[in-house]
């Protein structure tokens, strides 16, 4: 009963438009330069179809007509579609409440410091996943998710696998083993694949649960009419967490940034933690598909995830208690061999 009230308090806040909201195509409108000037942002580029906002600590790039936004450099997937009317720009509130103001302005979501992280390798055992050349992705996901686990480990986190072989998992039960773990996060870990522009398409996307009222934005997304999910509890959490990996991935492999993304897939519509789900790259690209099967550039992929799931941490969890006389203690301290 709570949850369901909580999930009904959601959806009516997510439904409310702002005091100064327009509506634009059925949906609530706010003009950015007047949330700009109540948020302390000044316009700093104005061209044509691209309008750039920025402040003391974060830059924002929208276009015209475009679904998806750049924070700090990142590329963000929106909701709806920015408008601009004869050069003035207006962005859906939802987008504003669900998307840009919990990333620019992230809260302390954890109580405490993150421990227990699931790793869900994707596909396996029947499943192989996407298949390019002889290879599967099954085999990848996994070979990942034990790069990633030996770096969480040495950092001090313990790490629970949904799969540790070879071996077919229902859907349902990935997300529900995070739950019965009362893990804090739930990394779900894939590879990409694509039928046309094959040498053009590669690069990371990271996906997070579609907000509630919002269509999906992966290739066969959810229409807006889908309702809340168990995961939308955690809805804030976890866009900062998919940010703050693919923001990671992108610059410290320096590749493509195919975006932070929103759906409403099976591993993740159930989960009670924050939780995202990583396509690390292209298997169909022809540079990029060999690198993801080499056991160097995994290590170099479970690099950047870890370091952003430990910047996700920095910024959510609560401060260090100050070091005294005694020894401290931390998660991040490296165990000794």
């Amino acid at each position: 009963m709570f949850v369901r009230f909580t999930l009904l308090l959601l959806a009516l806040a997510l439904s409310a438009p702002a005091s100064h909201a327009a509506f634009i195509r059925g949906h609530s409108y706010v003009p950015l330069a007047e949330w700009a000037d109540d948020n302390n942002f000044r316009i700093v580029a104005h061209y044509g179809d691209e309008i750039t906002l920025t402040n003391r600590s974060a830059r924002l790039v929208f276009a015209k007509d475009s679904h998806t936004a750049q924070i700090n450099g990142v590329n963000v997937a929106l909701s709806f579609p920015v408008s601009a009317d004869k050069g003035q720009f207006a962005i859906a509130q939802m987008d504003l409440t669900r998307t840009i103001e919990p990333l620019i302005y992230p809260p302390k979501f954890a109580g405490r410091k993150l421990t227990t992280i699931v790793l869900d390798p994707g596909h396996g055992g029947k499943d192989p996943g996407n298949r390019v050349a002889g290879r599967s992705e099954k085999n990848a996901t996994l070979a990942l998710a034990n790069a990633v686990r030996d770096q969480l480990v040495d950092a001090g986190f313990r790490v629970i696998f949904t799969r540790k072989s070879d071996k077919f998992v229902e859907l349902p039960v990935r997300p529900d083993i995070a739950n019965r773990a009362r893990a804090d996060l739930f990394v779900s870990l894939h590879f990409n694949a694509t039928t046309s522009g094959k040498a053009e398409v590669s690069g990371p996307e990271t996906y997070c649960i579609t907000p509630v009222g919002a269509a999906s934005s992966n290739a066969q997304g959810e229409g807006a009419n889908y309702g809340a999910t168990t995961a939308n509890l955690s809805e804030k959490p976890s866009l900062l967490l998919a940010y703050s990996v693919q923001r990671a991935l992108v610059k410290n492999l320096g590749v493509e940034d195919r975006s932070v993304r929103r759906a409403r897939f099976a591993v993740l519509r159930d989960a009670e933690m924050p939780a995202i789900l990583i396509e690390s790259g292209y298997m169909t690209h022809p540079v990029e598909g060999r690198k993801i099967f080499d056991a160097a550039y995994q290590r170099q992929l479970a690099a950047a995830i870890v370091k952003g799931i430990m910047n996700y941490q920095r910024l959510t969890a609560p401060a260090e208690a100050p070091f005294t006389n005694s020894t401290p203690t931390s998660i991040h301290k490296r165990k000794k061999s």
